[in-house]
């Protein structure tokens, strides 16, 4: 492996670090965003029920909006359980976008690395080009120095593609798992609005 880097020169260390960021971000998304702690299947069921049961309370509140995502949003409907539906739903709007940021945390990351991988890899193609047409001399051209350029210009090429192609399908899938989170988040709370407001019994 070694053998490999040292091959495609110094432009391989961006592409590396890289390579180790969104294996990080990729690891670490996959833990965060798992649909039992995003939005636990039976939390909906128990806050209607602690609501019917003894209501609202600051503890009930604070103990709900440290639970999950899911958890905040409801907590957020629940504290203005006697203002309107518009003022209800105003307020888990409001947490919801402040969960919907926290859940694409590194995202933006992620994306930005499916992007820049290949530029990366095309900069250390330039740079094993130009190591290519320095071999060049009057009197003929250095075989080393010409297959050193070549090492850097297709070894940078390939790792720059093999770091994007994973990254960018994490990056959408994540995306794509955010977004389905939040809806799901969004028709729980406004069944919640109704529950809350009598206009449905579960």
């Amino acid at each position: 492996m070694f053998a490999i880097l040292q091959a495609a020169g110094w432009p391989i260390w961006f592409l590396l670090a890289a390579s180790i960021i969104a294996v990080a971000l990729i690891i670490e998304r996959a833990i965060s965003l798992r649909t039992k702690k995003i939005i636990p299947p039976t939390l909906f069921d128990q806050v209607v029920e602690v609501y019917r049961r003894q209501g609202v309370s600051g503890e009930v509140l604070e103990r709900l909006a440290e639970d999950s995502p899911l958890g905040t949003v409801l907590a957020a409907g629940l504290r203005n359980h006697r203002s309107s539906r518009y003022v209800m739903k105003e307020a888990i709007e409001e947490a919801g976008r402040a969960v919907a940021h926290d859940m694409e945390r590194f995202l933006t990351t992620l994306g930005t690395i499916a992007t820049a991988a290949p530029l990366l890899g095309l900069f250390g193609t330039v740079i094993g080009m130009i190591e290519i047409f320095g071999s060049q001399s009057p009197t003929g051209s250095n075989p080393q120095q010409l297959a050193h350029g070549i090492s850097i210009a297709l070894y940078n090429t390939a790792f720059g593609i093999a770091i994007a192609i994973p990254s960018l399908v994490f990056y959408r899938h994540y995306k794509n798992k955010v977004d389905t989170f939040v809806v799901e988040m969004e028709l729980l709370a406004s069944k919640l609005i109704d529950i809350l407001h009598g206009e449905r019994l579960a």
